[in-house]
């Protein structure tokens, strides 16, 4: 069998539970407080009884942007949407919970923010500045990340060099 070359390759199913168990593992997502009590949208009866269904939703949403570029929320609404039943009323089409979507879609692109690295030939005001600016372009993201973030980020032999 030959070996996966792009994320088409790959059984959804299987990258599904496997970046989910990664994000589990790291620690680098927090979870808000809602997570357990909420249900995953209007057409639903009960809350779900996976107790890590939001990182399942985070890496499904992740698979999602990788391979669709460019996709909204709108977008995310109508994928996790569905039909509900109404007994003897028609049925009718549910989007997905517009802030869980946007909760979801942050908590994705909050990982940009360890992306960023210093570059060997720059100077450390350069990079702060240059950090600050992809900063504003994420969502609001805590303290501890950024201290986290910024301090990965910082190359050894540019801040020797700048001082």
């Amino acid at each position: 069998m030959e070996t996966a070359r792009t994320m088409k390759d790959v059984s959804p199913h299987e990258f599904v539970k496997a970046y989910a168990a990664h994000l589990k593992r790291s620690g680098k997502m927090e979870l808000s407080e809602w997570t357990d009590l909420v249900m995953t949208g209007k057409l639903k009866e009960l809350a779900t009884y996976d107790p890590a269904w939001y990182y399942i939703r985070v890496a499904s949403t992740a698979r999602k942007i990788y391979l669709r570029g460019g996709i909204g929320v709108g977008g995310f609404r109508r994928i996790y949407g569905g039909n509900q039943r109404n007994v003897n009323r028609p049925r009718h089409f549910y989007s997905f919970v517009k802030a869980h979507a946007i909760a979801i879609k942050v908590a994705t692109r909050k990982s940009d923010l360890f992306k960023i690295r210093q570059k060997d030939n720059e100077m450390l005001r350069e990079f702060v500045s240059r950090f600050q600016m992809e900063q504003m372009d994420l969502p609001l993201v805590t303290d501890d990340w950024v201290v986290q973030a910024f301090t990965q980020g910082l190359n050894v032999r540019s801040s020797i060099a700048s001082q």
